[in-house]
């Protein structure tokens, strides 16, 4: 009698390793299933989780009904506290006392509300919520707060009535909302790969303060655009009160930091960004919330359980931050509906999730090795926290259909960048986190003759084939006080004396030298998208470090210094046009519009070439690899050139396309690129259509040639 054939979840069917833990898998996935059917009750999860339309201040303007009578404006604030016994508003508005017209009033399951006459709030008024519980009180932030504004004095933040004209899209149609695109926009939906941008606005000036919405739009975005990234992530984008924390220690999760500008300068950027043909995506910070009381969530209505974990889950044990209990519903309303306002309000094309991996590990996956599967299914995870992401993945998808969702997690738990139907999270990427750290490990501990050629290309490729990556070689981590970027771990010291033509040194060549190649093996073998911190592209000097007390609240390391850049005189310039010329071959070339059946084969629909390594020469530090129309050849020899080096490659004519050793981007210069390259034809290999490639190797380079037609 024959067996009936199982029939597996999706992403089990294409790694058999899961099978062990094909119940669990299941059991996330039936666990969003009903928990969206619970809060929802069978609505559109989008449309449940718009908490923003009804929670915070808005203002309901005048207007004329049906029958023609004059219906007057209002205000209306709602606050959900359900352990006070009494909110009232108190700012501006009353003289920042407690005043009775100024009550909230119980309306039911712990929502408060008030509402007032059109003359009683102003726009641009400083406000607050003076909260009572049983045995206490205190000043809040309205959760749903819009603009939060620090005094520059007192350095004591508070809410903002903020009413300023609707903004004007130019690149999207307002009755659109984000669920149409504008043609502009709809060309952007096929654009693969990813090649983003990280940014910081603060940090982006060269001047020694905080830069604006409106300087990074008119200075550095055509910067971005030049070249060539069709993504800009922005960080730091939800208030937080401490700057130094690079964002990541939220306090207001839906204003836009007021330290940048207004919410209709933000737009505008994110308007320009769209009209360059850029998506903009933020960093999303719902991994924890800042301990913060008076500007954050921290005790919000006397209980320090009402939005966080209660007991010894409540702090996380690395970030003294607080911890979301993601099993609670009006907690997931709450993040479920801060996901919708991003898209709604600002029109974002989606987000990068921070801390995934603090969220989905009971442990925070704090001194966890992950060695195994079995590391990912023992009972450590947090069921609760891979439900939320789930749902938000959801919910994102149905507000916008091309959104891009990243995760930021190192573990490498299977099925994160998974479909939710196939039993994944729904992530559209997940950060290949693994690359810079061993690119540092690399550069610190290998000596230069032992760097194997075919294990760094082994490296680039190690990843799940079923789940789409962003891959890095560094990102604003790696800038930071306390680490160092590529090009110092390379050049050091030497890059304050020797970083001007004509004045390089054997440290400076090599440094230079690595710094192209390795950035180019890192975005010539994504399958998904490569990304790049803002002025790490053209070796930006000297590290990151916000202004705090240590520094004497300085911001020279806080910006960065696009003057270098600019000037031809530095090797700066030279890194940035190899930059722009390695992004727009790749952006150009790393796509197909029809993918074969092998590219088809996982279904993830990334119309990206196969990595097909044609040569593999460990003693001579030499691999080579082909993507579609295009060879890659690497020589990482520092000591040795090779003359008539032998690539096996599919037969044709081939013409150089980028050289790591040009002179124009800070080589030697030692080949003649505009040579055409006619494989030599091999009986042993005709029959499979492939012949040798006889090529000049200068030592420490990499060369990039284009089949031709």
């Amino acid at each position: 009698m024959a067996t009936k054939k199982v029939k597996h979840l999706p992403i089990v069917a294409r790694d058999p390793y899961l099978e062990p833990y094909e119940g669990a898998l299941q059991g996330r996935a039936d666990y969003a299933v009903r928990k969206e059917q619970e809060i929802t009750s069978g609505a559109k999860l989008a449309d449940w989780a718009s908490g923003y339309l009804y929670f915070g201040l808005h203002h309901k303007k005048p207007y004329t009904d049906a029958k023609g009578k004059k219906v007057a404006g209002e205000w209306i604030l709602r606050e959900w506290a359900p352990n006070a016994t009494a909110i009232y508003i108190k700012g501006d508005m009353n003289g920042w006392q407690k005043d009775e017209r100024y009550r909230l009033q119980p309306v039911g399951n712990g929502v408060w509300e008030a509402k007032l006459p059109e003359d009683a709030i102003q726009h641009e008024q400083l406000y607050k919520l003076l909260v009572e519980w049983q045995g206490g009180y205190g000043e809040r932030i309205p959760s749903y707060a819009r603009r939060v504004v620090q005094d520059e004095q007192t350095k004591i933040f508070s809410a903002q009535v903020w009413d300023e004209e609707e903004y004007v899209w130019r690149n999207r149609k307002p009755s659109e909302v984000s669920r149409q695109k504008s043609a502009v926009r709809s060309q952007l939906k096929a654009e693969s790969p990813l090649f983003i941008y990280e940014c910081h606005i603060g940090m982006s000036s060269e001047q020694e303060k905080v830069n604006s919405y409106e300087e990074f739009r008119r200075d550095v975005l055509p910067r971005i655009a030049e070249l060539g990234y069709n993504c800009i992530q922005i960080m730091a984008i939800q208030e937080h009160p401490y700057y130094g924390s690079f964002g990541y220690h939220v306090s207001n999760f839906f204003a836009a930091s007021s330290r940048f500008g207004t919410p209709n300068e933000l737009k505008a950027l994110i308007d320009d960004a769209h009209g360059r043909g850029m998506k903009v995506i933020m960093d999303l910070v719902h991994s924890h919330a800042v301990k913060n009381e008076l500007e954050g969530l921290g005790n919000f209505d006397g209980t320090g359980y009402q939005y966080f974990h209660d007991g010894a889950r409540r702090e996380h044990p690395a970030w003294d931050s607080l911890c979301f209990n993601y099993g609670k519903n009006e907690v997931l309303h709450f993040l479920l509906s801060n996901c919708k306002f991003w898209i709604d309000e600002y029109d974002f094309d989606g987000f990068r999730f921070d801390g995934v991996t603090s969220m989905i590990y009971l442990s925070h996956g704090l001194g966890e090795d992950f060695n195994g599967y079995g590391s990912y299914f023992n009972g450590n995870e947090d069921g609760d926290a891979i439900m939320y992401l789930t749902l938000a993945n959801k919910v994102i998808h149905q507000v916008k259909p091309d959104a891009i969702t990243i995760a930021e997690e190192m573990s490498g738990m299977p099925g994160l960048a998974a479909k939710i139907e196939d039993g994944g999270v729904g992530f559209d990427y997940r950060l290949a986190m693994g690359i810079p750290d061993f690119w540092i490990k690399y550069i610190k501990e290998v000596k230069d003759e032992d760097w194997k050629a075919g294990h760094i290309l082994y490296e680039m490729t190690n990843r799940r084939e079923d789940e789409k990556t962003i891959s890095y070689a560094e990102s604003h981590d790696q800038a930071l006080v306390g680490d160092k970027t590529i090009i110092f771990r390379l050049v050091d010291a030497d890059m304050y004396w020797h970083f001007e033509h004509g004045h390089a040194n054997y440290m400076v060549d090599r440094g230079i030298a690595l710094h192209k190649m390795i950035r180019l093996v890192t975005a010539s073998t994504i399958n998904g998208g490569y990304l790049t911190f803002m002025g790490n592209e053209f070796g930006h000097p000297e590290w990151i470090d916000f202004p705090r007390e240590g520094n004497g609240w300085s911001y020279k390391y806080a910006r960065r210094q696009w003057s270098l850049v600019d000037n031809p005189n530095y090797f700066f310039s030279d890194l940035n046009r190899f930059d722009e010329a390695m992004i727009h071959l790749l952006r150009e070339n790393l796509f197909v519009e029809k993918p074969t059946a092998a590219e088809k084969k996982y279904g993830i629909g990334n119309h990206l070439p196969w990595v097909m390594k044609c040569c593999d020469n460990e003693g001579d530090q030499v691999v080579a690899y082909t993507r579609g129309d295009l060879v890659f050849i690497f020589n990482w020899n520092g000591q040795r050139s090779f003359a008539d080096y032998g690539i096996l490659v599919p037969e044709g004519k081939y013409q150089v396309v980028l050289n790591t050793d040009a002179k124009e981007f800070a080589g030697f210069g030692l080949s003649d690129d505009s040579v055409e390259h006619f494989t030599q034809h091999d009986e042993l290999y005709a029959k499979d259509g492939k012949g040798w490639l006889k090529m000049y190797l200068p030592a420490r380079s990499a060369v990039v040639l284009k089949r031709g037609k």
